[in-house]
């Protein structure tokens, strides 16, 4: 059987800062993200399934990225753990939605994380095949699995 590629597009809003950069982003920003999640697998054959000829259900495809990425980093300020605390107010409304990872919060260690959290919720006959995370009109990073030492 064919494999076939089947691809679901986000859009995010969300704001990060790099610690440490030697420039502008080193201060707090944000941008509107565009997410597009691929995964790979095979059609549905068996002709009593509702999902014949589907690799994926797109609706499927969509809960699980909503569930694992953009509910969660949408409208989120995103720091690395390493930034200090005390130079904010977190107790403050405002900094609700904030999310510290163990990771400088670019675009290409945002793709590395957002794959391990897609990959967890794919159904076992699926592989997830490439991200590619805009983070403006003109700037993206990708991630493909077969780029990847597994």
């Amino acid at each position: 059987m064919s494999k076939i590629r089947v691809t679901k597009e986000f859009t995010f809003e969300m704001a990060h800062a790099l610690l440490g950069y030697d420039g502008a982003c080193k201060f707090i920003h944000g941008h509107s993200y565009g997410l597009s999640v691929t995964v790979i697998g095979e059609p549905v054959l068996e002709k009593e399934s509702p999902k014949l000829g589907m690799v994926i259900d797109f609706g499927d495809l969509k809960r699980i990225v909503r569930n694992n990425v953009v509910n969660v980093f949408d409208h989120a300020l995103v720091l690395n753990s390493e930034t200090p605390k005390n130079s904010f107010n977190q107790s403050m409304d405002i900094f609700h939605q904030v999310i510290f990872v163990d990771y400088q919060p670019t675009s290409e260690n945002l793709v590395i994380d957002f794959a391990n959290r897609i990959k967890q919720d794919l159904p076992p006959n699926l592989q997830l095949h490439s991200i590619k995370l805009r983070e403006t009109a003109t700037s993206f990073a990708e991630w493909y699995a077969g780029d990847q030492n597994v």
